[in-house]
C-alpha cells in the first residue's frame, strides 16, 4: 500500500474509528436487499421512513413476492422511480422464493442475477451480510475518491477496480462507511467544508483551487 493511501485510512480511522455500521435500519439479509434496492436516488433516511412501515406490512419475502405491483408502488412512492423499483423488489422475491429457498444468495454472480440489482447492491449484502470484503461505489464513494486521487474514472464498476488496487481488503467496507459519513458532514458536492477538512492535503480539488486563488 502507498504511504499516502495509508496516511490517508489512518486519518478517517482515527475520526471516523473502524466501526462497521449500515444506515439502513434491517434485521433480515431481504430486509437489506430490498432496502438497498429502495435507496437508489434516495437518502438512507428517507427509506427508513418508508421501511418501518413497509417491514411490517411485508412481514415475509412471501408478501413480496405475491404482492401487487400497484398497491407496492404507492407503498414506496416516497423513494422516488417506484414504478421500476416496485417491479425489481417483486421479481427479485419471486426468484428468492423459488429458486433459493428464500435465502439470499452470498456471491456477487448469483445476486446480480436478481432484478434491480447492481454491483453495488450486491456488495451492500456481501460485505454487511456475509463479511465479504467488497467496496460499494455510491455517490459519496465516487466523488470523494475522484478528489483524493485515487481514481480518475467515471464508470462506477471502473472505480470500483481502482479502489481494490488501491486500498488493502480490510478497508474495502470500512472505506464506504468512513467516507459516507465524511460526505454527508464535510465534503459536500457542492460547496464542501475545506475549512473543516482533514484531508485537504491530499485533495486534488482543493489544491486545484488554491492555484486558482494564487494566480
Amino acid at each position: 500500500m502507498k504511504k499516502r493511501t495509508q496516511e490517508i485510512l489512518s486519518r478517517l480511522d482515527q475520526v471516523y474509528t473502524r466501526e462497521y455500521k449500515c444506515y439502513l435500519n434491517y434485521e433480515t439479509p431481504w430486509q437489506l436487499l430490498i432496502a438497498t434496492m429502495l435507496s437508489a436516488q434516495c437518502t438512507d433516511a428517507r427509506v427508513n421512513v418508508v421501511t418501518k412501515d413497509l417491514f411490517q406490512k411485508y412481514d415475509t419475502l412471501e408478501k413480496f413476492a405475491g404482492s401487487s405491483l400497484e398497491e407496492l408502488e404507492q407503498d414506496i412512492r416516497p423513494t422516488g422511480f417506484y414504478h421500476t423499483k416496485a417491479r425489481n423488489i417483486i421479481g427479485a422475491a419471486r426468484k428468492l422464493v423459488t429458486e433459493y429457498h428464500g435465502e439470499v444468495p452470498d456471491t456477487l454472480e448469483e445476486l446480480t442475477s436478481l432484478p434491480g440489482v447492481g454491483r453495488k447492491t450486491a456488495n451492500v449484502i456481501l460485505g454487511n451480510i456475509y463479511q465479504k470484503p467488497s467496496v460499494v461505489v455510491d455517490t459519496h464513494v465516487k466523488r470523494i475518491s475522484t478528489r483524493l486521487g485515487f481514481t480518475r474514472e467515471k464508470d462506477p464498476e471502473k472505480i470500483e477496480y481502482d479502489l481494490m488496487k488501491e486500498l488493502p481488503k480490510d478497508h474495502w467496507i470500512l472505506y464506504n462507511i468512513q467516507i459516507i459519513t465524511f460526505g454527508r458532514q464535510i465534503c459536500f458536492a457542492r460547496n464542501p467544508k475545506c475549512e473543516e477538512c482533514f484531508l485537504t492535503d491530499y485533495c486534488l480539488e482543493y489544491k486545484k483551487k488554491n492555484k486558482r486563488r494564487d494566480k
